[in-house]
C-alpha cells in the first residue's frame, strides 16, 4: 500500500528501474518515479554576501542573492536577501524581496517582505506587500507579466539615466 519501502528496494535490486529506463540504475533511490525525475531541480544558486557581480544573470533555476548585483536578473525563483542589493531589472516567476532592489520587478508572484526596499516599478500577476516594506514606484497588474519581459522599454516608462 505504501511505496516508501519500494523507494529503498529498487537501488539494490534494480528490477523496477531497469525496465523503465536503463540509466535510472545510476540515479539515487527515490528518483525511480518518472514524474519526479525530469522535474527535479538543483538547489538554488546562492550568491554570498561578500560577492559583487557586475553583469546580467540568466537561469531557468533559482537564485538567492545575498550580495550585490549590478545588472539584470532572470530566473525561475529569485530571492533577494535582507542585506542584498540588486540594481537592474528583475524578471522571475516568483520574486521574494527581503533586501533592496533598484529597478523594475516583473513576476507572476511578487512578495515584498517587511524588510524590503524597492525603488522601481512592479509588474505582476499577484503581489503581496508586508507592513513595513518600503516601495517607491508604480504597480501594474498583468495576466502575463513575463511575456512583455523581453521588451525592455515599454512606451509608457521613461528610461533610467545611467552615467
Amino acid at each position: 500500500m505504501f511505496s516508501k519501502s519500494k523507494i529503498n528496494e529498487p537501488g539494490p535490486k534494480g528490477s523496477d528501474s531497469d525496465t523503465s529506463k536503463g540509466t535510472d540504475a545510476a540515479k539515487p533511490a527515490g528518483s525511480d518515479f518518472k514524474a519526479s525525475a525530469p522535474k527535479a531541480k538543483p538547489p538554488a544558486s546562492i550568491l554570498s554576501s561578500d560577492l559583487l557581480i557586475t553583469g546580467n544573470l540568466k537561469t531557468t533555476g533559482d537564485i538567492q542573492v545575498e550580495g550585490q548585483v549590478e545588472g539584470d536578473i532572470r530566473a525561475h525563483l529569485l530571492t533577494v536577501g535582507e542585506g542584498a542589493t540588486v540594481k537592474g531589472e528583475v524578471v522571475a516567476d516568483d520574486v521574494v524581496v527581503n533586501g533592496r532592489v533598484v529597478g523594475r520587478v516583473r513576476g507572476l508572484k511578487v512578495r515584498l517582505t517587511s524588510t524590503a526596499r524597492v525603488e522601481g516599478d512592479i509588474i505582476h500577476k499577484t503581489i503581496a506587500i508586508e507592513s513595513g516594506a518600503h516601495f517607491e514606484g508604480s504597480v501594474q497588474r498583468q495576466d502575463d507579466p513575463l511575456a512583455t519581459g523581453a521588451k525592455k522599454m515599454p512606451t509608457t516608462a521613461a528610461p533610467e539615466a545611467k552615467s
